[in-house]
């Protein structure tokens, strides 16, 4: 299993963007975590937005395919789409993951 990490700009394309990869089979679940405040560097300057965090859960073998997915439809040039391998899961929470991405 693995959890995915995604800023958006805003609830309505995390939104739309989410319930696509989830109605697509691509995800079991995204979480959407709004305001979060994220401070990076962009083009040489300090930048600060709040934005919101998605975090997907689906199966390891399915992340090629979620980046290419989310690359196409995101807004930003360069989205940020983080991988993180879950080592640790509830057997249950685990099953329903696998089976449903």
């Amino acid at each position: 299993m693995m959890l995915v990490f995604c800023t958006f700009p805003d609830m309505p394309n995390a939104r739309e963007i989410g319930s696509g990869i989830i109605s697509e089979g691509l995800a079991a679940c995204v979480n959407l975590v709004p305001q979060v405040e994220s401070i990076y560097l962009w083009e040489g300057k300090i930048q600060s937005e709040n934005e919101v965090l998605a975090v997907f859960k689906l199966r390891s073998d399915g992340f090629e395919l979620l980046e290419k997915i989310l690359s196409e439809r995101h807004p930003y040039e360069v989205p940020e789409i983080v991988g993180v391998t879950a080592d640790s899961v509830n057997g249950g929470y685990l099953d329903w993951v696998l089976g449903e991405s």
